[in-house]
């Protein structure tokens, strides 16, 4: 019976040893696979570009691991890998679903005071001594709704970022035009 106990203990050890013995290269091929469709999905490239790094890094790691013979460790890090991965690509889809929302709602707001803007501009060249440079303002106007169209089509390709950039611009523009017509306001009210 002793004799028993020994062999069965030394196959258990040496199959346990065999187990350990292989490198998991399922596990590795999945973490492979998971790591270049997240390099190959825009949205995680440009906003989970961190997440994408650290399945990079999982992935090195695990080939590391393999090539010590360490395939406990090697499959570890094959399903960080895998999991990294993963997650950029929801982030890169979260990332993506938000700065549309962003300029969606910039460009969108833009509207208003584009037109508001533009009345004023009308009210104050009808307005009896105001001294203000209408041509250089009138030119202000033109490209704040020039810009305004570019930011528009920006939008419609789904370049959000260029059509955040340029919605910001228009506002820079009209906060511009705003500030020199109050000032010519205030200084007619002054004179009077």
């Amino acid at each position: 019976m002793k004799k028993l106990s020994i062999i069965l203990l030394i196959f258990f050890v040496f199959a346990l040893l065999c187990a350990c013995s292989t490198p998991p290269k399922e596990e590795m091929e999945k973490a492979h696979n998971a790591v270049t469709r997240a390099e190959n999905d825009a949205d995680a490239v440009t906003y989970a570009s961190n997440t994408l790094v650290r399945a990079r890094d999982a992935l090195t790691r695990m080939q590391n691991e393999a090539d010590a013979k360490r395939y406990d460790a090697a499959k570890t890090y094959a399903a960080d890998a895998v999991t990294q991965a993963e997650r950029a690509i929801v982030e890169g889809k979260s990332g993506a679903a938000r700065i549309k929302d962003e300029a969606e709602n910039l460009i969108n707001g833009l509207a208003g005071p584009l037109a508001e803007t533009s009345n004023s501009l009308d009210a104050a060249w009808k307005t009896k001594d105001v001294r203000l440079d209408f041509a250089t303002l009138t030119t202000d106007m033109e490209s704040a709704n020039k810009t305004y169209g570019d930011a528009k089509q920006s939008l419609q390709g789904s370049r959000y970022r260029d059509a955040i950039s340029q919605g910001q611009t228009v506002r820079s523009i009209l906060a511009g035009i705003n500030a020199s017509l109050t000032e010519g306001v205030l200084a007619v009210a002054r004179k009077q």
